[in-house]
């Protein structure tokens, strides 16, 4: 079982990179954000890759598809286990980033899901249906520890950040569900579990 490759981009094709490690070439199928992520790349850089190994019945012949990190690549093997989305599939579909997919997961937003790439209205609904209250620790990504003394602005603005330039909202709308959040729970003492609130409070309207 292959789950990490580090070496260097061979060729580098629209949804795959060849990577040479220890004189064999691996194929790696990369989904469009790991892509975007690694465009600066070039044939000839290093690499170093989290790979999600897949074969099956249905799949015989192996697949490894990549991502930077091992956040991404454990969210993708919760998002493959939704009925009608297999590797090829789920790979295709993540046009965007995990934050913003498990985002809109844990807020119903079957819209935005409609976006990715081969989602239609009644995938987007099992994936709802199957992963939702699963993904919310992808929402962001967490620091492993806080500062010990933590301003206001320490915890209200990381999650400004998430809400405007990751989850598209307007930065009055934020400040309004952050307001909301702190109304509803005044203990909050961390980005993490201020934009959880946020999150849970837009689930229930």
């Amino acid at each position: 079982m292959i789950g990490y490759l580090e070496g260097k981009i061979l060729q580098k094709d629209e949804d795959r990179v060849l990577v040479l490690v220890n004189h064999v070439g691996y194929e790696v199928y990369l989904p469009a954000v790991v892509m975007k992520a690694l465009s600066a790349k070039l044939c000839g850089d290093d690499i170093h890759l989290y790979i999600s190994y897949q074969q099956s019945e249905r799949q015989p012949k192996p697949m490894l598809i990549g991502f930077v990190d091992p956040v991404e690549k454990e969210f993708f093997q919760q998002f493959i286990s939704v009925e009608d989305i297999g590797p090829a599939k789920g790979m295709k579909a993540m046009t965007l980033s995990v934050a913003e997919i498990a985002a809109a997961i844990e807020q119903n937003d079957v819209r935005k899901l409609q976006t990715l790439k081969g989602i239609g209205p009644r995938t987007a609904q099992k994936i709802v249906a199957s992963l939702k209250g699963k993904v919310l620790h992808f929402v962001e990504n967490r620091p492993e520890k806080l500062p010990e003394e933590t301003s206001p602005d320490d915890i209200l603005a990381p999650v400004m950040t998430v809400l405007v330039e990751q989850l598209g909202h307007k930065p009055a709308d934020a400040r309004l569900m952050i307001a909301d959040a702190l109304k509803r729970n005044s203990t909050i003492q961390s980005p993490e579990a201020l934009l959880e609130e946020v999150i849970r409070g837009k689930a229930l309207s």
